[in-house]
Order: C-alpha cells, then structure tokens, then sequence
C-alpha cells in the first residue's frame, strides 16, 4: 500500500480530455470526491465551467461569479494564491449546481406578462394580452391579437414578451395563428415564418407602461431599448389555426428574460379593406426558470457593457 500512487497523475493530459467529454454534472461531482487529488484536479480546470459553456453559449458572457450567503462570513487573510483557490472552488460550486438545475428541473410555461407589440390595429380589444389566453375564445368572445393591416406583405411584426426569470432555460415556443371564424370563409391570419430573439432591456420599464397604448404619451418601451443576446433560425409558419410548436435546435439559456417573436411576411388579405394582417391567438414558452437559485445583474460599466454578473443562492 505503501507504494500505491493515485492513477490520475499518470493519465497526464489524457485526463483532462477524458473529464472536458463528460456531459453530466454529476459524474464531475463525483469525480471530486475520489480524493484529494482528484478534488483538486477538477477544481482547478474548472471543468464544470467548461460544461456549462458547451452547454450554453450564452456563459461566456459571465464576467464576475457572486455565492449569496445567508450570513455574514469574515475575511479571509492569505495569499492570493489562497484566495484565487478559492475563487475556484466557488466557481465549481456555482456551475456544477448551473448545470444540474439546467438539465433537471421540469419544464413550464415560462411567459410572465405581454410587454408590447410593433403595431396593434384595435387597442385594447386586439391586444397583446390576448395572446395569454390558450383557448381563441373568451366568454364567447373572439381573443386574439392582430397587427395593423398593410398593402405590402412583407412587412414583419413583433411580440415581446417578459419571462418569469431574468435566467431560464428555453427549448421550445409555441404559436397559434388567428382563424377569424366572423369573417366568411374563416381566414387564417398567419405569418410565412417566424424568428425568436432572446436578450434584455437596457432600462427596466417604467411602472404602468408596459403595454402598447398608442394613444398614451407614457409609453416608454421602444426597441432600441431591447439587446438581443440570442437569435434563432427562421422557422416556417403553416397557415393552420392549430398550436404550432417550434423546437429551437439546441436549449438556449435565455439572460435578461425577454423574449421577442418575429412574424416574418403575411398571408392572408382581409376582403373588407384589401389589407394584409397578422393574427396570434396564443403563445407559449416552455422552459426552466432558474429564480431563485440564480440570478443575474447586466452590467454596463465602461469596457464591461453587455457582461453579466451571475449569482447563485446556496
């Protein structure tokens, strides 16, 4: 026994390949608790970062990483050679509970308001908010929204969205186009495509000015306030009235919790005026919120602007 040595120093590099090519959290966890060294080898490559990034792309944005304690600790006196060990610790802890709570947790529809859409033709009736509602009728009345018409069917629309999370986990968003069943022959007011785009706003919206009431000088949201940080393929629409799900190709960590839909081109032309509209009667989001075991602060100091600091409550 004497004579044993821990096998993990004779892998050399060949080690380090083999742990970068686990893609549960789990097994990194339980490498560390082989032994010490074994500890300190997956400590210090930060292979659970290095998850996480081939997980989500989006973590490269992370430039500070913050442990929320429930107590006050005191200081630490040592070398910075301690105190960067443990700066990796935590970095370890953090994002091996990241990836856990990213893979694990059940998914849910993940829409907490309506923010605004790029046009709305009858306000309220035809608002945004309508959208919210799973079923096309409420209380026998038609519930859907609708753009303004358009001579050019070309021109795209845009429903933005807050999520229940600055940081959620989105696969999945489903659309329903509106079949107008009081117009004759029940036309389906459905895009040709659509396009999602995930991000944050520059500046929180102002209490009371969250919706699109174009005849209130108190709204504030425009899109210049919106930053994407996330924009999907183009998907093709049917023109069909039934819920319509559009699987993203990979989960996409969505920081900020903003969620913009395009509506690329029209279809339908409504006989009434010969305009050409956009309708959506539902829209839903399936994903993992990660409130309240993470959080995010956007940063926007000088040469920092567009970085996140990721917080994590143990």
């Amino acid at each position: 026994m004497e004579n044993c040595s821990d096998f993990l120093l004779l892998l050399g590099p060949d080690a380090s390949r083999i742990l970068n090519n686990l893609d549960d959290p789990a097994d990194l966890v339980r490498a560390s608790a082989v032994s010490r060294a074994w500890r300190e080898f997956v400590i210090a490559n930060g292979f659970c970062k290095n998850l996480c990034l081939r997980m989500f792309s989006e973590i490269s944005r992370v430039a500070h990483v913050i442990e929320v304690k429930n107590m006050t600790e005191p200081l630490e006196v040592g070398s910075y050679s301690s105190l960067e060990w443990q700066n990796l610790k935590r970095d370890h802890r953090v994002y091996a509970h990241l990836a856990h709570n990213s893979k694990n947790f059940r998914t849910k529809d993940c829409i907490l308001d309506a923010i605004s859409a790029s046009s709305t033709d009858n306000y309220p009736e035809e608002s945004i908010d309508n959208t919210l509602e799973p079923s096309d009728r409420v209380e026998r009345r038609p519930s859907y929204w609708s753009s303004k018409g358009e001579k050019n069917p070309a021109v795209p629309e845009t429903l933005t969205y807050r999520l229940v999370s600055r940081l959620c986990v989105i696969t999945e968003i489903s659309i329903q186009p509106f079949q107008a069943f009081f117009q004759w022959g029940y036309p389906i007011y459905s895009a040709k495509a659509v396009r999602f785009r995930m991000g944050y706003l520059k500046e929180p919206l102002e209490a009371g000015s969250d919706h699109m009431d174009e005849s209130s000088a108190g709204h504030r949201y425009n899109e210049d306030n919106f930053i994407s940080a996330y924009v999907s393929p183009e998907f093709p629409m049917a023109q069909d009235s039934t819920l319509q799900k559009f699987k993203l190709p990979e989960p996409v960590l969505c920081i900020g919790g903003i969620l913009q839909v395009e509506l690329l081109g029209r279809v339908q032309r409504q006989k009434m005026d010969g305009l050409f509209y956009i309708c959506v009667s539902h829209v839903n989001v399936v994903g993992r919120p990660l409130l309240p075991t993470f959080d995010v602060e956007i940063l926007d100091r000088p040469g920092e602007s567009g970085k996140i600091i990721l917080k994590y409550y143990p």
